[in-house]
């Protein structure tokens, strides 16, 4: 039977898989953007046709959640939190005044770059009928296809370096929002070192102070420990219970030993 002394401690393997579940409604949202703005930066990089499909699909996802409420009023909000909160380590001992400074000023650029880019910064991808017809035809399984959208096709079969441009020009609409969302998931996240943890019978459960301000769980394990959480949680707690991986054609197995993780609370 494995214990939990035989799974591999997270803070001497080398390779872990970091698992995150939001608080918030406003860390989801940024978690989703970040993923989305990641995913877009990656395919623009690529030549390929199918990569340009690919990039314009992530970004049309952004332009759907961005939509949905006022990300850059909100992403606004939580730089100007964390300035203050560095601020306050100005005078305090032991901290590195230049690393400091740099982060506030960091900060303060892109609080700018929001500030002048505007609230309508998006407005030329919303109104780009061009996207429009690729969003609309997008609901539909396969509705990107040639006969559907031939002007898509054409362009799909522009020389790389001409739709390169034209990406680029679309992503630098969503950059300010973007490039600020990264920056305050990266503060949160470093914010808080993770610590060790032991989920006993593969279930862990944690309550939150009253005036507890967490809005990111973050649970590690080793890649190769064939084991994965499901997080959940609510306005007062969290529980992480862990489950073996057996392959996509089992459903995963709650794991019964104890288990060793490193936890963050952000």
């Amino acid at each position: 039977m494995n214990t939990a002394a035989e799974f591999p401690s997270a803070q001497t393997e080398r390779a872990l898989i970091t698992f995150e579940q939001p608080l918030t409604e406003r860390m989801r949202t940024f978690l989703r953007v970040e993923f989305l703005y990641e995913q877009t930066l990656f395919h623009v990089d690529e030549p390929t046709e199918f990569s340009s499909r690919a990039a314009v699909a992530a970004l049309l996802e952004i332009l759907t959640i961005l939509g949905r409420g006022d990300v850059r009023s909100d992403v606004s909000k939580e730089l100007e939190r964390h300035a203050e909160m560095l601020g306050r380590y100005r005078s305090q001992p032991g901290v590195d005044p230049v690393r400091l400074t740099g982060l506030i000023d960091n900060i303060t650029e892109l609080r700018q770059q929001l500030s002048e880019a505007g609230p309508q910064v998006v407005n030329p991808l919303k109104e780009c009928d061009f996207l429009t017809t690729i969003r609309h035809r997008s609901a539909i399984p396969g509705g990107t296809c040639m006969f559907d959208l031939p002007d898509y096709g054409y362009w799909l079969h522009l020389p790389a370096a001409e739709r390169r441009r034209q990406l680029d020009d679309w992503t630098n609409h969503i950059k300010p929002i973007c490039d600020a969302v990264a920056e305050v998931l990266w503060l949160t996240r470093e914010a808080t070192e993770a610590a060790p943890r032991v989920a006993q019978g593969g279930l862990y459960q944690h309550s939150f102070d009253r005036n507890d301000q967490a809005s990111l769980v973050r649970v590690q394990l080793p890649a190769n420990g064939g084991i994965f959480p499901e997080i959940s949680a609510g306005q007062h707690r969290f529980t992480v219970r862990f489950v073996r991986w057996r392959g996509v054609d089992a459903r995963p197995a709650q794991v019964s030993q104890d288990v060793r993780f490193e936890l963050a609370i952000c």
